[in-house]
């Protein structure tokens, strides 16, 4: 079997999609998207393909290889978004080709379904209580929040109190046993993160995610010694080499790679493995569309240590088109009492409705996050 050929389609709300083709008739489908630079990484897919043109398909941790150590240059959103996207379409090839679903051929699986997550408020958090009471009795046992809007360096502690009615607000509405992981989202400094941490201590959340930038992972340390409060983060971290170190200095409880960035099924099931001999949990980030959230359930159906999963559905970026809306078959995603199931179906387990994906590649779409500023005029952390 040959690879013959591929196609990319830039599709609402905010994804890329790919199709690789091959001899056999046998196609893959995978999601390799930086959110806002959709068009960058399906250059670097059309780069990273014309090593792949004409070799067998089935030879994954070979491409992989190439895709990453072929280029003098390495790592970073984009290249590694890229490779996962390809790497995602050849494994839904693998799968398909021997007629088993990706965790199979990875192992199998040890546990049927998925405890799943869904989001409540946005970018600026409103009205979060009535909205966590809604995912619950749809079903889910479980939100995430972003924490606050904008904060500077050092800055009001009304900000903060602001934040601890929306967390109690879904603390009442939903009970005590219900998750609540909260998103600092990279807006928090050092200084201002020590403060929140210690004072959303008392709410027992199920985690705080990205506490600091990635770039500040040092500060974990400090941000630990101050709460026990689980700490989350890896959405903006790569390859195994980043993980290497956040691992080693034991201050992170729960990662979160996500598989449409950081080098896809094959590059995240070895950072799941590194995770499990460090005693730390995976909870992958997730926010995309049907086919990385397939693939992330396929490695987590023989991920020991993956506790809960991130998914869109519903999710305040999916303006125009949701989750469910590229799939021939929308139950393949079984969401019951705040589990899903793991697809069964050959490789990734999906079936794409790709006239509905060509009508909205027509379509397509120029998302960009929001650039924030701060009283002052200085740019501020989105």
């Amino acid at each position: 079997m040959k690879i013959t050929g591929y196609k990319t389609y830039v599709v609402p709300p905010r994804w890329l999609f790919l199709k690789i083709e091959t001899d056999e008739g046998i196609a893959g489908w995978g999601e390799p998207v930086v959110e806002g630079k959709a068009h960058t990484v399906e250059t670097a897919v059309g780069e990273m393909m014309d090593a792949l043109m004409g070799k067998n398909p089935l030879n994954i941790e070979d491409h992989w290889q190439v895709m990453y150590r072929g280029g003098f240059y390495r790592g970073g959103p984009i290249l590694m978004s890229a490779i996962a996207g390809i790497d995602q379409a050849l494994w839904d090839i693998k799968g398909k080709y021997h007629q088993a679903p990706v965790h199979q051929l990875l192992g199998g699986a040890c546990r049927e379904s998925m405890r799943v997550y869904s989001w409540v408020g946005g970018d600026r958090p409103v009205d979060v209580g009535l909205a966590a009471l809604e995912k619950k009795q749809a079903g889910f046992t479980a939100v995430k929040m972003n924490a606050t809007e904008e904060l500077q360096f050092i800055d009001s502690y009304a900000k903060i109190d602001q934040l601890l009615e929306r967390v109690s607000a879904i603390r009442e509405a939903a009970g005590p046993d219900f998750g609540i992981g909260v998103d600092f989202h990279g807006r928090v400094h050092k200084p201002m993160a020590k403060v929140l941490a210690k004072e959303l201590e008392p709410y027992n959340l199920m985690f705080i995610e990205e506490p600091v930038l990635p770039e500040n992972n040092e500060a974990l340390r400090d941000i630990a010694l101050h709460s026990s409060t689980p700490i989350a983060t890896g959405e903006r971290m790569f390859s195994r080499w980043d993980f290497k170190t956040l691992l080693s200095q034991g201050y992170v409880d729960i990662i979160q790679p996500d598989l449409s960035h950081a080098g896809g099924i094959t590059e995240c099931r070895k950072i799941f493995a590194m995770a499990e001999a460090y005693d730390v949990a995976v909870a992958p980030h997730c926010p995309l569309g049907p086919i990385a959230l397939a693939a992330c359930l396929q490695v987590d159906a023989g991920a020991y240590n993956a506790f809960i999963q991130e998914q869109s559905l519903g999710i305040h970026y999916n303006q125009g088109n949701d989750l469910l809306d590229y799939l021939r078959d929308p139950s393949v995603f079984r969401y019951r009492d705040g589990y899903v199931g793991i697809p069964q179906g050959p490789g990734l387990g999906l079936d794409i409705h790709e006239e509905y994906v060509l009508e909205m590649a027509q379509q397509g779409h120029r998302w960009r996050n929001p650039v924030w500023r701060h009283r002052d005029g200085s740019v501020a952390e989105w």
